[in-house]
């Protein structure tokens, strides 16, 4: 009995001394979170979807605020409305962030890049792309099997039936860039939504020599350089036979898109150009 008690007594003794020990380690090793990062986690849209960069809107809010600033921080689900929010709980100035959507580079359709040859694998574009060119046989266009679909989180992608081309919805798309990674042929390009919407770019990814290019695509780019010529703003580089234009230089003037011998220019919701009589007329009409 006796020894009972005492082996009660020694182990009384060994749990105290490691509560004694537990409560000095926890006050030495506590983490004292900023009680502003649940403020501005509150303020994030809570998507988690990767576009900001972080693994989550947390890791995001927990960022901003240890570095007390939002230069090169910024949430494409959210936009500037986001930042300006987070600006007022930190007493920061708002950052205002230009609208980013994901653009698919690539407009080799049915009709511009006719079926060549037929697939029978898996519907993966990841696992068609290393297979083969594709049945357009151009081996940079796009494969249209939609995996850039299945990891949308906002149903902002689809593939159109009749093109077989991943089609974006200017309303749900957050620009996370999900879809980008998923492209094996990195077709998808998060880019400048631009002032009512409206966007330029290079919808070709083939760097393939002109008549190899056009072989497969009709609307393949040639690398020409006539784009490049008619540029004002510097917005437009060639390299490996393909021209690229800078989102961030283009002031949508459109004179790249009339000049393309091979139409691989794209221009998005822009009113239909005047031809040369309907001018004529609008300038008579003026003078009268």
């Amino acid at each position: 009995m006796q020894s009972i008690i005492y082996a009660a007594v020694i182990l009384g003794i060994i749990a105290l001394i490691a509560a004694v020990i537990l409560h000095f380690v926890s006050k030495a090793f506590q983490v004292i979170e900023d009680p502003r990062i649940d403020d501005v986690a509150s303020i994030l849209p809570g998507a988690n979807c990767g576009g900001c960069g972080f693994a989550g809107c947390r890791n995001l809010a927990e960022a901003i605020v240890k570095a007390g600033t939002l230069e090169g921080f910024g949430c494409p689900a959210g936009g500037s409305s986001v930042n300006e929010g987070i600006a007022q709980v930190l007493g920061l100035n708002a950052v205002m962030m230009n609208p980013i959507i994901a653009v698919v580079r690539c407009n080799g359709s049915l009709e511009n890049a006719p079926s060549q040859s037929s697939y029978d694998g898996a519907p993966s574009c990841a696992f068609a792309s290393s297979l083969y060119a594709g049945e357009s046989m151009c081996s940079c266009g796009c494969l249209g099997y939609g995996d850039c679909m299945k990891v949308c989180n906002f149903d902002a992608l689809s593939i159109d039936p009749n093109t077989k081309l991943p089609v974006v919805d200017n309303e749900k798309c957050v620009a996370c860039g999900a879809c980008a990674k998923a492209c094996p042929r990195l077709l998808i390009e998060m880019r400048f939504k631009g002032k009512k919407d409206r966007r330029i770019f290079v919808a070709c990814r083939n760097i393939d020599k002109g008549a190899a290019a056009k072989k497969n695509c009709q609307v393949a780019c040639i690398g020409c350089g006539k784009c490049l010529k008619v540029c004002e703003f510097d917005a437009i580089t060639i390299a490996n036979n393909l021209a690229y234009i800078d989102h961030t230089k283009c002031k949508l003037c459109r004179k790249c898109v009339s000049e393309c011998p091979a139409n691989a220019i794209c221009e998005c919701n822009f009113p239909p150009k005047k031809d040369k009589i309907e001018l004529a007329q609008e300038t008579q009409f003026v003078n009268n």
